[in-house]
């Protein structure tokens, strides 16, 4: 069996819209969509058995109701779900190791661009060895396209830019080769850019760039962002890329690069520290004020 698109449902208007994206970006790689609902199990005492009836009959509607919104827009996607009993956290991350990528609900807030981030999506982020997408409530299909040409929205024009955000000190290959891959899928351009910042000579490492003029400094950047991204280039020569390097904090040039794109991608390392799992801080600013769908892929 192909391997599926996996999105988290719980019944809220995200979880939803998350559903909806879900499947078509499973209609895009020609994958199944599996539709997951996790509820705690309790124990099989008179009030427990009770409970977990009720629990039951809840994830069952929950399930049916977002499968009558992803047929109803997507009649055509291969469907399944599925109620799994335990922590959500848990049960999300099990369901995430069989799966393409995982898709989460995230609640927009109102009058300002971001996200509010519960405690579930966080776990599973930091912790998730496959890419997780978050996707805010009220993300349609037509947020994906550009504008017409009047304006308005439109889902016969084409992708809004892929934007990756990539660290040149650490370009890592599953980040770059999902953003490639999203903005095949999509026939959208892919926009990638990094940011640096001045160092000081004590600062320098080994092989840091380290000249004294910024726009010298600027002109290394850029022919190394070139270097790096020629071989995907190759791999990939139906895909239109632009890059682009700048001065300053990276979080800050991710978030104002993914204005008004359709997919923005970021990377997290795994690497298990002493207080366990992060985000990292460009993530954690992209997933918190971006408002276009943000995936974050896990990397060594």
């Amino acid at each position: 069996m192909l391997v599926p698109v996996v999105a988290g449902i719980d019944g809220s208007a995200e979880s939803l819209a998350a559903a909806e994206w879900a499947a078509r970006e499973a209609v895009r790689r020609e994958c199944p969509l599996r539709l997951v609902h996790a509820w705690n199990w309790s124990p099989r005492s008179a009030d427990g058995a009770t409970d977990n009836a009720a629990q039951r009959h809840l994830a069952r509607r929950v399930l049916h109701q977002a499968e009558g919104r992803v047929q109803g827009a997507h009649p055509g996607v291969r469907l399944y779900e599925e109620q799994v009993e335990g922590p959500a956290t848990a049960a999300l991350l099990n369901a995430a190791e069989q799966a393409e990528l995982l898709v989460l609900g995230s609640r927009g807030l109102t009058g300002l661009s971001g996200f509010l981030v519960g405690s579930v999506a966080l776990g599973v982020v930091a912790k998730a060895t496959r890419p997780v997408v978050l996707v805010r409530a009220g993300e349609d299909q037509e947020d994906e396209h550009l504008p017409a040409d009047d304006g308005s929205t439109s889902m016969r024009t084409g992708y809004r830019d892929v934007v990756l955000g990539i660290d040149l000190g650490d370009p890592c290959d599953e980040v770059i080769e999902f953003a490639f891959e999203a903005a095949r899928l999509r026939h959208a351009r892919l926009r990638v850019i990094h940011a640096w910042q001045p160092s000081s000579p004590v600062s320098l490492g080994p092989g840091d760039i380290g000249l004294v003029r910024p726009p010298q400094r600027e002109g290394e950047w850029e022919g190394f962002l070139k270097a790096v991204l020629q071989i995907w280039r190759d791999k990939h020569p139906e895909v239109d890329v632009v890059e682009s390097v700048s001065e300053g904090k990276a979080s800050t040039a991710v978030i104002r690069a993914a204005s008004g794109a359709s997919l923005l991608v970021v990377g997290r390392r795994t690497t298990e520290r002493p207080v366990g799992r992060r985000i990292g801080p460009v993530a954690h600013a992209a997933i918190h004020h971006v408002s276009c769908p943000v995936a974050v892929v896990p990397h060594d």
